[in-house]
């Protein structure tokens, strides 16, 4: 089959990294199938795409007009898609529409959670937490939630296959939006590359490039409100105010609008000596940060699974991490598992790390066992056995206009 690859906007993030993950992962393995990626590619991706004779790669808009019209055709393809006769006069089609019409795909495959299409595609759903803690304002506030829920309401029960992450994320698919069990297939998030293939050197350097101490509370979250980073700057301060321990803590991330909250939570609680801001960070540094970090500090309210503490265990650092629905399920015992809500519960959990050197140890060991388990070779080996399940439906007709 031909196969389209949606891998979404280019941003920063994880949705970044595991999308790096799954294309050089699809540029290696050789597959029945041919694939037409789109998205916006880095130099080296570029290269990677131009040898893999799979594989094309078809680009996003990139200009300002391009792009201007990319975002008006995909917002009057959602408004019309309501009114049938209305969407037929019109003949209104996004600009992934027409790309996949014109190309002959025959499946889609969205990466990460984008937009419907006219023939059959398979969904990835990261999360669905705007259902499940709307309050949050990055899932809620100036149409969000609507956004999102029109979106995925939509996309998820028209999707031929629906890929979540954990037996807990499958769940939540299936309680929200009523899709058959058997259709949705789970497939654990993998570690990235970058961190189970990273030199062995220390990386020692970033401490002197950052004029950052050794031995610090490493936390690498956007900041959003659901991050947290309150909840450790309060057990940061209880470690020092009942327990005498003084940990530095490293933030890194960008700012999506809640960091000047959480620099007065700083302020407030007289924490500027201890606390570091790294802003956005280049993945080569990220090696070095988790490697002289006393632990992760991974403190999100979101779940079912997360990137950071994979990264962190392939690169030697102990993590303790949230609770959330999920977590358990993708850390198991590799992390220590904290209630994001109770200062204290963090605070003990460090303490704990810091006064039981075999405990941090141990952790250690058992998060480099847990991150070699799943790659994202094996992530797009999976995705591979769902287009071949798939085939024997899909050659039943051929590829039509799209209407």
């Amino acid at each position: 089959m031909k196969v389209g690859v949606v891998l979404g906007p280019s941003e920063v993030g994880g949705n970044t990294t595991f999308q790096d993950e799954v294309f050089q992962a699809l540029i290696g393995l050789e597959s029945k199938h041919t694939f037409v990626a789109f998205g916006y590619l880095t130099e080296e991706q570029a290269r990677g795409a131009s040898a893999a004779k799979h594989l094309q790669f078809f680009p996003f808009p990139r200009s300002l007009p391009e792009r201007a019209i990319f975002k008006f055709t995909r917002i009057a393809a959602s408004v019309v898609a309501d009114l049938p006769i209305l969407r037929n006069r019109l003949q209104v089609t996004n600009w992934l529409q027409r790309a996949v019409r014109d190309l002959g795909i025959e499946v889609v495959w969205f990466v990460i959670p984008y937009m419907e299409v006219d023939v059959p595609y398979i969904f990835t759903v990261l999360d669905l937490q705007h259902r499940l803690q709307p309050w949050f304002p990055e899932v809620s506030a100036n149409g969000r939630w609507r956004g999102r829920e029109k979106s995925y309401a939509t996309a998820i029960p028209r999707a031929s296959v629906v890929i979540a992450y954990s037996e807990v994320g499958k769940a939540e698919i299936v309680h929200f939006y009523r899709v058959p069990p058997e259709r949705v297939s789970l497939i654990p998030l993998p570690t990235p590359r970058f961190a189970l293939r990273a030199s062995k050197d220390s990386g020692e350097e970033v401490l002197t490039k950052y004029h950052i101490p050794e031995a610090y509370l490493f936390y690498p979250a956007q900041f959003w409100p659901h991050k947290n980073h309150v909840g450790l700057l309060l057990a940061v301060n209880l470690l020092r105010e009942k327990h005498d321990l003084v940990l530095p803590v490293v933030f890194v991330g960008s700012d999506k609008g809640n960091l000047q909250y959480v620099r007065r939570v700083v302020d407030e609680l007289s924490l500027s000596g201890q606390v570091h801001f790294l802003g956005f960070v280049p993945q080569e540094d990220l090696v070095g940060l988790y490697r002289h970090a006393f632990a992760l500090t991974f403190l999100t309210f979101f779940g079912p699974v997360n990137l950071p503490p994979l990264e962190a265990f392939a690169l030697g650092c102990p993590v303790v991490a949230s609770n959330v629905s999920g977590a358990q399920e993708q850390l198991g015992d590799a992390a220590l598992l904290v209630d994001p809500r109770d200062e204290e519960q963090i605070a003990l959990a460090v303490k704990s790390l810091y006064d039981d050197p075999a405990l941090r140890q141990t952790l250690v060991q058992r998060g480099l066992e847990r991150a070699a388990r799943w790659t994202g070779e094996d992530y797009v080996r999976s995705v591979f056995a769902i287009l071949d399940d798939f085939e024997p439906v899909r050659r039943c007709w051929g590829h039509t206009e799209l209407t």
